[in-house]
């Protein structure tokens, strides 16, 4: 049987596989790519090399089930067996006896925390890792709980978590200092994320450029702000690329009542978008995003890859009414 493990390429992803791959050992040939790629399942046989068949098993974890699910089915058609591990939209979920899904659309959750439910807790600090870099510092504390870790133990748990994200932002996989295939290849020989954080020197590497690029998103002003909302329009560079998502999380921290937006020029002339709900009202932003043609997303947390310039104004409006009262 192969073992097909599609993920994600943020620190959700990552440590979500991390977790089940430490429970159940198996080396199985791995689909990724940058953050924003999430039409994954359609990759599965090009990366594989031939179609499926009823000896693979396919394991999928934090990409939205509604943007994957023709894929999907079509791989579930040809015999594959398939788990599922998700915790954004998903919209109608095929009734399949060869599929298992593990979907849970909570604002205060994450594919992370949901792939620790299914393991009893059995590597619980990894999960931790996994909310913190989705930006759910709360559940990320409460869940870690049990370790009884002190409060610098735990910080660099949120420092891993909050970097492993980070290096999943980018256009393209030069975008970013390591390719997600590569970061979780360096993760997966350690049971303990603070032995991968001590040990292994890209910590050290993501940490100097990620409060590089911080310093230079700090240096930007907002391009609308008010109580409620605020939008950012970042120029096309590759810091800018790299840290739109991180630093709409540390603005949502600091301003727990506002909502964010920040919009990042591409090559093409058209804008990539991260949204971010109140940390109040954990809620909308899917919504908000699935008015875009390639929007998508989380209650709390969303996107959209690809916004002309000319729909801004829309888009400023619609987040504007999503979030007025």
């Amino acid at each position: 049987m192969t073992t097909i493990d599609v993920f994600n390429g943020d620190a959700d992803g990552l440590c979500a596989l991390h977790q089940l791959r430490l429970a159940e050992p198996r080396d199985g040939v791995l689909v990724t790519g940058v953050k924003r790629d999430i039409a994954l399942v359609a990759q599965v046989e090009s990366v594989l090399g031939r179609e499926v068949d009823g000896n693979d098993e396919l394991t999928v974890l934090d990409i939205s089930l509604d943007k994957n699910r023709e894929a999907l089915v079509a791989l579930l058609d040809k015999g594959v067996s398939a788990r599922y591990f998700d915790h954004h939209f998903a919209g109608d979920i095929p009734e399949r006896a060869s599929l298992a899904a593990h979907i849970d659309t909570d604002a205060e959750t994450c594919t992370g925390l949901i792939v620790n439910a299914h393991l009893g807790g059995a590597h619980l600090a990894w999960a931790v890792t996994a909310a913190f870099g989705d930006n759910l510092f709360a559940a990320a504390a409460t869940a870690a709980a049990p370790l009884a870790l002190d409060e610098t133990a735990l910080a660099t748990l949120k420092t891993l978590g909050t970097l492993l994200n980070y290096n999943g932002y980018g256009a393209t996989l030069e975008d970013l200092f390591f390719p997600p295939a590569e970061l979780y290849a360096r993760v997966k020989p350690y049971t303990d994320p603070l032995d991968f954080a001590r040990d292994d020197d890209a910590f050290k590497t993501l940490d100097a450029g990620y409060r590089d690029d911080m310093a230079r998103a700090e240096a930007t002003t907002p391009a609308q702000a008010d109580a409620r909302t605020a939008l950012y329009v970042f120029p096309n560079e590759p810091f800018a690329r790299r840290v739109g998502g991180v630093y709409a999380n540390e603005l949502a921290q600091r301003h727990p009542e506002r909502a964010h937006a920040l919009l990042s020029e591409s090559a093409s002339g058209d804008y990539v978008v991260s949204v971010r709900a109140p940390l109040a009202n954990r809620t909308g932003a899917d919504v908000l995003c699935r008015q875009f043609e390639t929007g998508g997303g989380r209650k709390a947390a969303a996107g959209i890859n690809r916004l002309p310039p000319a729909d801004i104004e829309r888009f400023a409006a619609a987040l504007a009414a999503q979030y007025s009262a």
